[in-house]
């Protein structure tokens, strides 16, 4: 059976979340920002514009967001998060297999269906909308390749509603003609510089380039890319990921940290974290590091350090996780530096049913752990992050990141709930 791929890419979607709950932001410039308010992550159509480009520091456009009332908003992952998981909720019921590829974008298999396949995604796009009210472009093709192009070619032109479908597609030469080898999914900047160095500029000049110079100098991952340009799938993908194999929480603080009680409150908040991420995907693990950072941006002495902690047997037991922790901070720690960051990093990472126990070691888990953890991730999984949290995290925080301009968590904290009012 012939394979075809629908990609559904939620446009903006950082700032057009930010829209579902503002519909006074729509038309307006929206940009949303980076932890600690450093760097925009996300621009509408609006913002890119007035000439704002992504990952750059946002102090370089103050002048710009004054001009022109740009609304600026902090990173609000909890919202983000959650109207992710509905976005593609509301599109797993248009296919029967589909690869969540990232929190904006999906593969959708068309393949088993006798469709007009424009007019289903259209149904596709308008039924997202008026679920979730985040806007999608959805590009399709017999490639994932193709598909990812569909969908980018989609957005940039506006009289194709969103919706393109380049399979059979007459003008597929044209389409590739147009497009520069640094649009294709998986050509890098290294890759792009190569290419160019050998004039090729072009996805049609990359489809149609010789066999084996592509796999003597972009090895068969760009042979793989190659001929899925040329409409053969090469691309697997799977509808679950596999589990990860390291976990780590960082973050920067929001001022710079000095005392060891703030830093082990951080510490304690990033392994609580990791352990939910653990037990997420059915995981447990053996080691954990810990490290932390001076401020480098200061003209002071500088600081930073390290150190890995195993356990007798994994676990995924959030207090034992805790308990290692704070020693290994406690082997690291130095008074008398100006602390920016600290992280937690979880590895040897195995299947939580299958554990692999220490002769010499007595069996740690005890009856009750499973449940307990159990009870506490439901909790927060329906009443929100951080409903229930360890005391070790601090109460008031005040490390945590900076986020001037955070809006409400409208779907995750009932302190944020938006209420209605008759008029």
């Amino acid at each position: 059976m012939r394979k075809i791929f629908a990609l559904a890419d939620c446009n903006s979607f950082y700032a057009s979340c930010e829209r579902v709950f503002n519909p006074s932001l729509e038309g307006r410039p929206v940009i949303v920002l980076s932890n600690n308010d450093g760097c925009v992550i996300a621009r509408t159509n609006e913002a890119k514009a007035l000439g704002i480009a992504g990952f750059e520091p946002v102090f370089k456009y103050q002048q710009i967001i004054d001009q022109h009332n740009v609304a600026v908003f902090s990173a609000n992952f909890a919202l983000y998060g959650d109207l992710s998981s509905r976005v593609m909720a509301t599109l797993r019921q248009f296919t029967p297999e589909m690869e969540i590829y990232s929190i904006d974008e999906a593969f959708l298999s068309l393949a088993s269906m006798n469709i007009d396949r424009t007019a289903y995604c259209r149904k596709i796009k308008a039924t997202v909308s008026q679920w979730t009210g985040i806007p999608v472009s959805i590009g399709i093709g017999p490639t994932k390749t193709l598909a990812k192009l569909a969908n980018r070619l989609a957005k940039k032109d506006p009289g194709l509603g969103g919706v393109l479908d380049i399979t059979d597609n007459p003008q597929i030469d044209q389409l590739l003609a147009q497009t520069k080898v640094e649009d294709i999914w998986g050509v890098g900047r290294r890759y792009t510089a190569l290419l160019s160095r050998h004039g090729i500029q072009t996805a049609l000049q990359l489809r149609n380039a010789n066999d084996d110079w592509i796999r003597s100098h972009m090895t068969v991952v760009g042979l793989r890319m190659v001929e899925e340009l040329r409409g053969n799938p090469c691309i697997d993908g799977q509808e679950t990921p596999p589990p990860k194999k390291c976990i780590m929480t960082s973050r920067s603080f929001g001022r710079d940290v000095h005392v060891k009680e703030e830093l082990e409150q951080a510490v304690a908040e990033f392994t609580t974290m990791c352990a939910e991420k653990l037990r997420k995907q059915k995981s447990k693990a053996s080691l954990l590091t810990v490290f932390i950072g001076s401020n480098c941006f200061r003209d002071e002495p500088q600081y930073s350090n390290s150190i890995t902690l195993g356990l007798p047997e994994p676990t995924d037991y959030t207090p034992r996780l805790l308990e290692l922790a704070h020693r290994g901070l406690k082997n690291i720690f130095k008074p008398g530096y100006s602390y920016k960051r600290a992280g937690v990093l979880l590895a040897g990472i195995g299947p939580r049913d299958i554990t692999q126990l220490d002769m010499l070691e007595p069996g740690q888990e005890k009856s009750g752990e499973t449940g307990l953890m159990r009870a506490v991730d439901s909790i927060n999984s329906r009443m929100g992050r951080g409903t229930l949290k360890y005391a070790a995290a601090g109460i008031n925080r005040p490390w945590k990141m900076r986020q001037m301009m955070l809006s409400p968590r409208f779907t995750t904290s009932w302190e944020d709930l938006p209420v209605a009012k008759a008029v």
